[in-house]
């Protein structure tokens, strides 16, 4: 195969970090190439750096055989390079087509755009209706949105950052024929995931990073997902192992839980009922947008509900504040990192402060104990591995994984009686989803409810006891998660509720 893009010794240099030494690898026309590593490996720089959103310090790419070094994403795109980030850069009062136009240097005529849409979108098996509002979209018909604004540029090399963590896997084999079809055409995919079997499913050849450096390069297809995770970290994977527990009684219960959503283009919660006994793992699975967030809003009390909706022993808490819920071991992590969980510009001591001042004692007769605050940091730092120089480092600094095991363990740490957690292992490697997961169960078997929202439907069937689908804001019967297929769940949280449908159609 000719390599359509060379990396040659790239290296970025941050303050007190080594983002990438001397990387070299190369990605051939046709070819479907995957970029692994645990969370801080490098990846996320490296694409970054062939994208043009960030400088190198050393080292140099040639694309087609001509030198390549673009200053910014227009120069990438222009020389034939797109990319589908992992977060949508989308609005959701327009349209496809005029979001699609957006993102284009020099837009054809609307009418013109949209029949464009239409055929690529034919074309790819990627069917989209261009005057749709992109706030009526579900999350899988979203990312189509960015892929066909990548494909109307006709690139020869696309980046994929996690394509699929907010698919069901129904919607994840759509989105592999058409990365299939783009492949035999010639175009080179680049496609970065923490999602191990989907790897080997996929892709041809693999670069494995690790602390910054090329460390190995194999064919993902002959290696089990195991071997792939332990050469990502360098070490052999521990798989969580769930304690030998009984439940108790129940701790959690909803009670006809019916929410509008503050966002407009949110989703509303509908009759939502269920219960969590001490001990007990439910898990809650569902595509994007189906009410996730407003559901750990009103579990978490940032939306307040009717007093009786939500009981904690029986006790109606629904129309308790955050505080007051953490004041009595109810406690929360929500999905966005930065910004929800974390505040991005505050240390990681502030930022530890700012929900555990209450449960571990942060604060006296209105003084701060910052030598308690910076302690209790460093204890989430070192129990969860969080790669960071310090407690003093804000936030953002943290890459995305680091960042989740940190707001994950500020939580777990806290000793909760009931623990909601939406996607606790979205976006970190197989090591750190393994630690996370762990620690939940660990939680669950020292007596805590523990209630996980989550699109990975593998880390459902892993942890969890009793499985419930949420679907247009509304929740079927949790079921025994045991028994349950993954074909079975996918089209649960698709909308089919009646198993006795979902068993017809698998």
């Amino acid at each position: 195969m000719t390599p359509l893009l060379k990396v040659d010794g790239l290296g970025k240099v941050y303050p007190g970090v080594v983002a990438n030494d001397r990387v070299s690898f190369d990605i051939a026309e046709g070819e479907v190439h995957a970029l692994l590593g645990e969370n801080g490996a490098g990846k996320s720089t490296l694409v970054k750096m062939i994208y043009g959103l960030v400088k190198p310090d050393s080292g140099h790419m040639t694309l087609r055989g001509v030198p390549y070094a673009p200053a910014e994403p227009r120069a990438a795109r222009a020389a034939g390079v797109a990319m589908v980030f992992q977060h949508f850069s989308l609005f959701d009062a327009l349209s496809v087509a005029e979001n699609i136009a957006l993102g284009m240097e020099n837009p054809p005529p609307m009418g013109q755009l949209a029949g464009r849409i239409r055929a690529v979108s034919e074309t790819y098996g990627l069917p989209l209706a261009p005057e749709r509002l992109v706030g009526d979209l579900s999350a899988g018909e979203r990312q189509r949105v960015e892929i066909i604004r990548c494909l109307l540029q006709d690139p020869r090399l696309l980046i994929m950052d996690e394509p699929t963590s907010v698919l069901t896997p129904q919607e994840a084999e759509i989105l592999f024929a058409t990365l299939r079809k783009l492949a035999a055409n010639g175009t080179a995919i680049l496609y970065i995931s923490h999602k191990l079997e989907e790897i080997r499913a996929l892709c041809d050849r693999a670069t494995i990073l690790r602390l910054g450096k090329v460390v190995a390069s194999c064919n993902p297809r002959e290696k089990t997902a195991a071997e792939l995770a332990e050469m990502m970290v360098g070490t052999k994977l521990a798989t969580p192992q769930r304690a030998a527990s009984e439940t108790g009684d129940v701790v959690l219960e909803v009670r006809g839980l019916s929410l509008p959503s503050p966002n407009p283009f949110g989703t509303s919660l509908r009759d939502i009922s269920f219960s969590v006994k001490s001990g007990e793992v439910l898990g809650i699975g569902g595509v994007a947008g189906n009410g996730q967030d407003e559901l750990l809003a009103a579990l978490s009390g940032e939306s307040a509900a009717s007093a009786g909706a939500v009981r904690l022993k029986g006790q109606p808490i629904g129309d308790l504040g955050p505080g007051s819920r953490r004041r009595i071991a109810v406690l929360a992590a929500p999905e966005e990192r930065l910004g929800h969980a974390a505040a991005p510009d505050m240390s990681l001591t502030e930022n530890a402060l700012l929900t555990a001042a209450i449960r571990e004692g942060l604060a006296a007769r209105g003084f701060l104990r910052w030598p308690a605050a910076r302690a209790f940091a460093e204890k989430v730092i070192e129990t969860f591995d969080v790669r960071t120089p310090g407690p003093g480092n804000a936030a953002r600094s943290l890459s995305g994984g680091n960042l989740q095991k940190f707001v994950i363990g500020r939580e777990v740490l806290q000793r909760p009686e009931v623990l909601v957690v939406n996607q606790p292992t979205w976006g970190v490697d197989a090591a750190a989803a393994a630690a996370i997961r762990q620690a939940l169960l660990n939680l669950a078997a020292d007596g805590a409810a523990v209630v996980v929202i989550s699109q990975d439907l593998d880390e459902l069937i892993e942890i969890s006891d009793r499985f419930a689908a949420l679907n247009e804001g509304r929740l079927a019967p949790p079921r025994p998660t045991r028994g349950l297929s993954l074909e079975e769940i996918g089209l649960m949280m698709g909308g089919a509720h009646d198993m006795e449908v979902a068993h017809a159609a698998v």
